[in-house]
């Protein structure tokens, strides 16, 4: 069988104008990056739109793309968004997927490439994986520049009156680079010392600002409005009183436009933004879906790591922004993957997976499938139809599979479809799509809806997040996390929606705890304010905004010949 590598090498790619020509984009709103990728004009929006912002216009029906908490496994979510969009093309529908751009970090750490796999590839695979068009390096550069900016007004005189120990605005840097978790600057004479510490580029509030803005004039005023610190009187100081954020806006005003590549199959794919669903809100730009949903019959695009996750923050912030409200949701599951939320075997991050996984186990498949009906349950309290893909691998016997969908017939599924998305491209994938296309279109008898209202208390949120998407039975908030919620109250931030920040690998805030666990309460140790993404992030158990390399990452595996042919990328 052909590697992703050879079939990505081996496929024969399009011009990028005539992708765009497909959506039925004009010349002179594609920005090539080469002859395969570019970037689209925002501009495209108003002429979509007739010259006027018509909420009644005919959009493109929505579809979120989740899954199960995810295992050392691989879900396959990507493969299937990608492999989704392939296959309502293959039906015979206009059809576009959207996706975020990985990190560098994940990519030479554990995960590797992020560009779907199979015969269900983004193309050019190498770029994605790497600088693309520089969106992740601009989004580097304004958080860079907000950093030196503020040690810059220290050292002149402070007229901003900012408190050097009430500075909040952390580093970041787009590497796995765990020695730059916490550490101390200023010293040397050159500023004030103090602790601070980086975050990974995707857990930076300027890519959150970056995938939530809907216009330049919008971007502007976000990164105006984030919060770096507090006076001596606790008053917030913004990146606006500073100066910083009309600089910021300029470095990120070619990033703002989405990027346009394509799959193997030449369906049109939208890579922009890219925030983890564990550390930020996990989704990709509310512009790429915007354009799509203009251009195309179906948009699929894919929320990060779980439906605890990504699809939560995507229906409670994504959606608030946009005021776009999914068709249809679809639920990724694998059998080997269930069988890993069955603690029966010895599944770990960065550690040899027992061979006994492979064995047929309708018994093992039994008992792991708790953790997707919770999420079915998840998805159902949105008033959305899911269909449930399960995403076939060679070792999957036919027991096992008819037990995954039975299982999820009877907790509630739409409908379950079979993808080989992988190895059939979108003919894999035509029973999904033919089930997506039914969902999308069947009768909803209660309308999409939130599960709290930013009117409430920031504590009444978060424990309406704790108990309804993770089962927890309550929430223990350590005094750090008091007093930012005493302080976000007092200073009238309450009202912004909830990002949570932990861990994915599990419902509860122990990685360890797979399948369903129950009877445990959600330890809240600090909460961080994101005044211009517009969101509250509660750091839940011991989450970090800056992952590590493990023993043997994936860097170590790489290489590039005399030819400039990479070899280890996936």
């Amino acid at each position: 069988m052909e590697s992703d590598l050879q079939i990505a090498q081996r496929a024969k790619l399009e011009p990028i104008y005539e992708i765009a020509q497909r959506l039925g984009l004009l010349e002179s709103e594609v920005e090539p990056y080469g002859r395969y990728k570019a970037k689209i004009r925002l501009d495209c929006i108003q002429r979509l739109d007739g010259g006027s912002r018509d909420e009644n216009r005919r959009f493109g029906k929505y579809i979120v793309v989740t899954g199960i908490n995810p295992t050392p496994l691989g879900e396959g979510k990507t493969v299937t968004t990608i492999g989704l969009a392939q296959g309502l093309q293959h039906i015979g529908h206009r059809a576009a997927c959207c996706i975020r751009q990985p990190s560098m970090g994940p990519v030479f750490g554990i995960k590797g490439g992020a560009a779907g796999g199979g015969f269900s590839q983004v193309l050019p695979m190498e770029d994605l994986n790497l600088h693309l068009t520089g969106d992740m390096h601009a989004v580097s550069s304004a958080h860079a520049l907000l950093s030196a900016m503020i040690d810059t007004l220290l050292i002149k005189g402070n007229p901003g009156r900012l408190d050097p120990m009430k500075v909040t605005w952390r580093r970041c840097v787009d590497m796995n680079d765990a020695a730059l978790r916490d550490i101390v600057i200023g010293l040397g004479g050159h500023g004030f010392p103090r602790e601070s510490g980086f975050d990974l580029t995707s857990a930076s509030e300027v890519m959150a600002v970056l995938a939530l803005s809907q216009s330049l004039s919008d971007l502007r005023k976000r990164l105006g409005r984030i919060v770096i610190g507090y006076t001596s009187l606790d008053l917030p100081v913004f990146a606006e009183d500073i100066k910083a954020a009309g600089a910021m806006a300029i470095l990120l005003k070619d990033a703002l436009m989405p990027n346009l590549l394509q799959t193997v199959e030449h369906v049109p794919a939208f890579v922009h933004c890219g925030p983890f669903a564990n550390i930020a809100h996990g989704n990709s730009s509310v512009l790429a879906d915007e354009i799509a949903l203009r251009c195309a019959d179906y948009v699929v695009t894919e929320a990060g790591f779980g439906a605890d996750m990504g699809f939560e923050k995507f229906c409670h912030i994504k959606c608030r922004t946009s005021g776009k409200v999914p068709d249809a949701a679809v639920l990724v599951v694998t059998v080997r993957a269930l069988k890993a939320h069955s603690n029966r075997y010895k599944v770990v991050p960065g550690r040899p997976i027992d061979p006994t996984i492979f064995e047929p186990s309708v018994e093992a498949v039994l008992a792991g499938v708790p953790n997707m009906h919770k999420h079915l349950e998840n998805i159902a309290k949105f008033n959305l139809p899911v269909v449930v893909a399960i995403n076939r691998f060679p070792t999957d016997s036919e027991d096992e599979i008819k037990a995954v969908a039975d299982s999820a017939r009877q907790a509630g599924a739409f409908d379950v479809a079979i993808s080989e998305a992988h190895t059939g491209g979108g003919a894999g994938a035509a029973a999904l799509a033919e089930a997506v296309v039914r969902a999308a279109a069947a009768p909803k008898p209660q309308p999409f809806r939130f599960l709290y209202d930013t009117s409430w208390p920031i504590k009444k949120m978060i424990e309406t997040i704790a108990t309804e998407i993770y089962g927890a039975d309550g929430v223990v908030y350590e005094p750090a996390a008091n007093r930012a919620i005493e302080t976000f109250t007092r200073l009238g931030f309450d009202h912004l929606p909830i990002c949570m920040s932990k861990t994915q690998y599990s419902f509860s805030h122990d990685p360890n705890a797979r399948g369903r666990p129950t009877g445990f309460k959600l330890p809240v140790r600090d909460v961080r304010l994101m005044g211009g993404a517009g969101f509250l992030t509660p750091l839940v158990g011991t989450i970090q905004t800056m992952p590590a390399f493990g023993r043997h990452p994936s860097a170590m595996d790489m290489d590039i010949d005399e030819h400039g042919r990479i070899s280890g990328l996936f």
